[in-house]
C-alpha cells in the first residue's frame, strides 16, 4: 500500500458549535476500483484509496458517515471527525471500499439510485459501471455504513417538473426504507445541481440533510463538499483540508 510521504500534521480542535456551526469536512467519493480509462475522474485505486485513508487516520481523523458527523456536531463532540461519502452506489463500494473502511474501523455514506438498483451507470457516458445489489445494500447496511438517496434515475433536479421532483425524492426514500427496513435521512443531489426550489422540497419531503458539491448558500439540505480524485495523495488533501477551513461556512 502506497503510503503519504507528508509528515502528519494535527488539527486544531474545532470551537464547539451553537445552534449554527462551521460546516463539516465531508469528502465526496464515488467509485473504488482498478482502472483502464476514467473520463469523468469518478475512479479511485484501491491503493490510492486505503492511502488516503491512512493520511485521515494519521493525523487523528476518524472516517463517519453524514448523519453520524451531524449528530456529532450538534451535539458539540464532531472532534477529530470527517464525513466520508460515496455517490452511485457502484458495486465496489461493497466489494472494495466497504473491506478498506472496515480495516481502518471507518464509517461512510454512499448515495444509492433507487430505480437502477443491480444495473449499472446508464446515465454516463463513460465506461459501464455496475450497481449494487439490494443483496449488497444490505450488506454494507448491516456492517454500518448509512445509505442514503440519490433520486430514483440519477436525473438533474432543477430540469424535472414538480410531480417527477417529488417522485424523486419521496419514492427513492420510501423503496430504499423499504429494501433496508431502516430510516433514510440523507440525499444527495445528482450531478450537484440544486437551486433553492430542490433544495426546499428536499427539505419538506423530511430528509434530515442533503450533500451538494459547491453550493452558493451552503445549509443543512445543502451541505458543501471536497471532491477527492485518484491524483489526491498527501500533499493535495492537506492543501484541500486548508481550503476547507478558509472557505467554512456556517449551516
Amino acid at each position: 500500500m502506497t503510503q503519504p510521504t507528508d509528515e502528519p500534521t494535527r488539527l486544531t480542535p474545532p470551537a464547539r458549535p451553537t445552534e449554527r456551526g462551521p460546516a463539516p469536512w465531508v469528502l465526496m467519493y464515488h467509485s473504488i476500483d482498478h482502472y483502464a480509462e476514467d473520463p469523468h475522474l469518478v475512479t479511485v485505486s484501491p491503493p490510492r484509496f486505503e492511502a488516503q485513508l491512512g493520511w485521515l487516520r494519521a493525523r487523528g481523523l476518524r472516517g463517519v458517515g453524514t448523519a453520524e458527523l451531524l449528530a456529532a456536531r450538534d451535539a458539540g463532540d464532531a472532534r477529530g471527525l470527517v464525513g466520508l461519502t460515496f455517490d452511485d452506489g457502484y458495486a465496489d463500494f461493497a466489494t472494495r471500499a466497504l473491506p478498506a473502511l472496515v480495516r481502518f474501523g471507518f464509517t461512510a455514506t454512499v448515495f444509492a439510485v433507487s430505480g437502477r438498483i443491480g444495473s449499472y451507470n446508464a446515465w454516463d457516458d463513460g465506461p459501464r459501471k455496475p450497481l449494487m445489489t439490494v443483496e449488497q445494500l444490505r450488506t454494507v447496511a448491516r456492517a454500518g455504513m448509512e445509505v442514503g438517496s440519490h433520486g430514483r434515475y440519477h436525473v438533474s433536479l432543477p430540469g424535472t417538473g414538480a410531480t417527477e421532483l417529488r417522485a424523486e425524492l419521496e419514492e427513492s426514500r420510501a423503496s430504499l426504507e423499504e429494501l433496508l427496513d431502516r430510516p433514510v435521512t440523507g440525499f444527495a443531489y445528482p450531478y450537484g445541481h440544486a437551486t433553492r426550489r430542490e433544495i426546499d422540497a428536499v427539505r419538506a419531503a423530511g430528509y434530515g440533510y442533503a450533500v451538494d458539491i459547491g453550493p452558493a448558500e451552503p445549509c443543512r439540505h445543502a451541505l458543501p463538499r471536497t471532491y477527492v480524485g485518484d491524483r489526491d495523495g498527501g500533499p493535495r488533501l492537506r492543501a484541500k483540508l486548508v481550503r476547507h477551513g478558509l472557505r467554512r461556512s456556517r449551516v
